[in-house]
């Protein structure tokens, strides 16, 4: 199965309440940050309602 590396490019801080919980729940903390996870639907519907705060890119 693909994986997605999903890095965190900006603040979270001004963002709405469901986009913060997002963050949190994929695992990112603070700017900078990297997480690996396996692209499943509920993996790309939190990064959808974060993408103008993270960069994803798939790996193997």
């Amino acid at each position: 199965m693909a994986r997605l590396k999903i890095t965190q490019t900006r603040s979270k801080i001004g963002g709405q309440q469901n986009q913060r919980d997002s963050l949190r729940s994929l695992g990112l903390k603070r700017i900078g940050d990297v997480v690996v996870k396996e692209d499943r639907p509920e993996i790309r519907g939190m990064v959808a309602k974060v993408s103008h705060l993270v960069e994803v890119e798939e790996v193997d």
